[in-house]
């Protein structure tokens, strides 16, 4: 199934009905289905067919939601690029794609015509004057049905390393999407804020989603706690996502009290690692009715792959055993869904028992086919078609699964493995942290020290190292509590929340004497 049928389903249904907000305007399914013709429309003019692919850069707005569908109808792949990449990184994710058509807005129109400059084949499109010789007229549907034609291609954020090209397919993304909603049947189904960039995988599945579910699809051209508060009283939306960061930051905003949020019946996160003080907060000051989900998931499989549902995120009871057991599950990242298998793999590929720890494996009828190259997509799956990540984790005895890092991130200090994660649990925890971040640090004597990075609640009362090992005293093995400590504004992090830890590593090496 080609995702162009994910819009063309529902407009058929509900021509009338909004399908996307974005400030001012308010586009019914027909006037989408409008604009993606016209778009179609302006590719076919610029040869775009099967096989090319067709890259966007700018921040959200509608014309994303046009174009994305708009490649789906002509055969060609979408590829939304990070706004915030500088000259050089655009240009690297431009040539890395072989993209031969980019549209971009206003703001970032002049670097991409000096790109384009030097790149005789790439087409450099206004998206808000789209000028061609002439328009051609668009094809009536996409081409013949073939699942595994590429549909989008996505940059992973590159938190340790160079980002890489995930290719995902009309049949991967339609599975996601018709597997995780159900199909729009003219009734109202509310509205979904999304304010992650569509760059982002959660952002594109989540549009499609909304779109194919019949849900107002309401645009936040970028997050900012405020706007958002206000948007979803004002839209009176149902749904949103947020990063843990964002979520901080609305929980953390003046007007949160005084915002009515009654209209959310479910409030997701995910993308990153979400500190447990934040999640209780959240589930503390939210309406009582609000359904929290905490979704895992990577680009290479398609959005999210373990679901924390809005059960597991109530105690059953008051008793202590209950609160300690719902304390601890909240620590996990939930259950696999019903098309995903999660195992525990050792060091020599073997698949470890609940409770160990390794690297977790993953394996779905929608694993990316590969990372694009020129010649044919780089395959990372073994022959049994799992992905086995860099993430470490474990599984307990109920198929819950605990995420304890990335492997890179793990410090060992005089042989003894520290899990970052754990340590950021304790410390969070810490009522003059507001944030942190633990990697390892150089050390002649140790190989690596505990260092964490800190951005206090009150900057004229940072706390001091002593402060943060006593409190870890009783609650951390002593090699693990930090040895050393950097007081920071904030920390770095990506457009989706993630730490930059390659950067905080980095930072930590070259101040090592």
């Amino acid at each position: 199934m080609n995702c162009f049928w994910l819009l063309d389903i529902p407009a058929s249904i509900g021509p009338d009905h909004v399908a996307v907000v974005d400030g001012p305007r308010r586009w019914t399914y027909a006037e989408l289905l409008k604009d993606v013709r016209r778009w179609a429309g302006v590719l076919t003019s610029c040869a775009v067919g099967p096989g090319d692919r067709v890259a966007f850069v700018d921040v959200n707005r509608a014309e994303a939601v046009s174009l994305l569908f708009a490649s789906a109808l002509v055969g060609a792949t979408f590829v939304p690029l990070n706004f915030r990449s500088r000259p050089e990184e655009l240009a690297d994710l431009l040539d890395r794609a072989a993209v031969r058509t980019v549209a971009g807005g206003a703001r970032y129109l002049p670097g991409l015509r000096m790109l384009g400059a030097s790149r005789p084949h790439l087409t450099v499109l206004d998206l808000d004057r789209p000028t061609v010789p002439e328009t051609a007229a668009p094809p009536a549907a996409p081409p013949d049905a073939d699942e595994a034609a590429p549909a989008v291609l996505l940059y992973t954020s590159g938190t340790t390393r160079r980002p890489k090209a995930v290719v995902l397919t009309h049949g991967d993304l339609t599975a996601y999407v018709q597997n995780q909603v159900e199909p729009f049947d003219g009734t109202d189904r509310g509205a979904a804020v999304t304010a992650v960039p569509l760059y982002h995988v959660a952002g594109l599945t989540g549009v499609l989603s909304s779109v194919y579910g019949g849900r107002r699809t309401v645009l936040l051209p970028q997050f900012e706690a405020g706007t958002w508060l206000r948007t979803v009283a004002a839209e009176r939306c149902t749904f949103a996502f947020l990063v843990p960061t964002m979520l901080k930051q609305v929980l953390d905003h003046p007007e949160f009290d005084r915002t009515d949020l009654g209209s959310l019946d479910t409030l997701a996160y995910g993308a990153a690692p979400m500190p447990a003080p934040v999640l209780e907060e959240a589930l503390r000051r939210f309406p009582p009715h609000v359904g929290f989900v905490g979704a895992f998931g990577m680009t290479e499989t398609t959005s999210t792959v373990t679901v924390l549902t809005p059960e597991d995120h109530r105690p059953q009871d008051d008793s202590p055993a209950e609160t300690a057991r719902w304390r601890a599950r909240l620590r996990s990242v939930g259950r696999p869904l019903a098309d995903v298998e999660v195992q525990i793999r050792g060091p020599d590929g073997a698949v470890l028992p609940p409770g160990a720890v390794g690297r977790v494996a993953l394996r779905t009828p929608r694993l990316m086919r590969g990372y694009f190259a020129e010649g044919g997509p780089e395959r990372p799956l073994d022959a049994e078609g799992w992905l086995v990540s860099d993430d470490l984790g474990y599984l307990d005895a109920e198929g819950y699964l605990f995420l304890l890092g990335r492997a890179d991130d793990v410090i060992i200090r005089g042989g003894e493995n520290i899990a970052p994660a754990e340590v950021e649990d304790v410390l969070s925890r810490h009522p003059a942290v507001a944030e942190v971040a633990v990697v390892g640090q150089p050390s002649l004597l140790w190989g690596q020290e505990v260092l964490a990075v800190v951005v206090p609640r009150d900057p004229e009362r940072p706390p001091t190292l002593e402060d943060l090992q006593a409190f870890c005293r009783d609650r951390l093995a002593g090699f693990k509590k930090p040895t050393a400590l950097r007081i920071v504004t904030e920390l770095p992090r990506t457009a989706t929340g993630k730490v930059l830890r390659r950067r905080l590593r980095d930072e930590a090496e070259a101040g090592t004497p």
